[in-house]
């Protein structure tokens, strides 16, 4: 089975965010980034694949060279290969056009991805991919299972889990429970120094539309001042929640 892991090189959710350029650029300096957390599960997932089941992992980016010590990560963790795609990912449909080229070329049996990356959230890539290929497709993954060619996959629903079939090839959008947190892989010194002799390619982009552009970024709004109230003070408690924060 050959799988490919779609990661997203994303700002650490510590990070102070800022922008420049009339607040049209995010400002990258002193950013440090890593593997999109929803990848990372997927990649974990994939990993277990390799081991219970002899499979091939290869792991995708679309971006500039500043990406490549997040695709060494992901081949710390035991990625087999790791492919870059050399163009800026503007835009949702554009990412996608470029990794659908990737996995019809290089016939991969399951595609994961995670159901959005932590800095856009757009969550529009992996059903985009789906469509573009004419795969079957399941969002918000939290449980996924192998037999040949035939997968079982759990979602999340509202108000609960749903339990899928489906048949290879398949586009899955995961997050957290596909695997757990404390199962993630911490790179270690052996993975550190393999990754550096495995391979790397770097593909050109193809074609494609950029459909949508950001025109500005804005950050929320600061939080007002906490008011704090005697507990005994019941009349005034009632007055700020009245007339200040209007709940009652």
């Amino acid at each position: 089975m050959k799988i490919l892991v779609c990661i997203s090189h994303v700002p650490d959710t510590t990070s102070k965010i800022n922008f420049v350029n009339g607040d049209s650029e995010f400002d990258t300096n002193g950013v440090q980034y890593v593997i999109n957390p929803n990848d990372e599960f997927g990649l974990t997932r994939a990993i277990w694949f390799q081991e219970q089941q002899g499979a091939t992992v290869t792991v995708v980016n679309v971006g500039g060279p500043e990406t490549e010590p997040t695709l060494r990560k992901a081949l710390a963790i035991g990625a087999n290969e790791a492919i870059r795609i050399n163009a800026n990912p503007t835009d949702g449909f554009f990412v996608a056009k470029q990794l659908a080229e990737v996995i019809k070329t290089g016939g991969y049996d399951l595609i994961i991805a995670g159901k959005e990356s932590l800095d856009y959230n757009g969550g529009m890539v992996p059903g985009m991919m789906a469509g573009i290929l004419g795969y079957n497709f399941v969002n918000s993954c939290v449980g996924l299972t192998i037999d040949g060619t035939n997968a079982t996959a759990n979602r999340e629903v509202d108000g609960g889990k749903e339990t899928l079939s489906a048949t290879l090839p398949l586009v899955i959008g995961g997050q957290k429970g596909l695997v757990e947190e404390k199962d993630l892989r911490i790179p270690n010194m052996r993975g550190i120094m393999t990754a550096r002799t495995k391979v790397l390619t770097i593909l050109e982009p193809v074609a494609a539309n950029v459909n949508t552009k950001a025109v500005k970024f804005e950050k929320p709004a600061a939080k007002s001042a906490v008011k704090l109230v005697a507990a005994d003070n019941l009349d005034e408690l009632i007055n700020l929640l009245h007339n200040e924060a209007k709940v009652l």
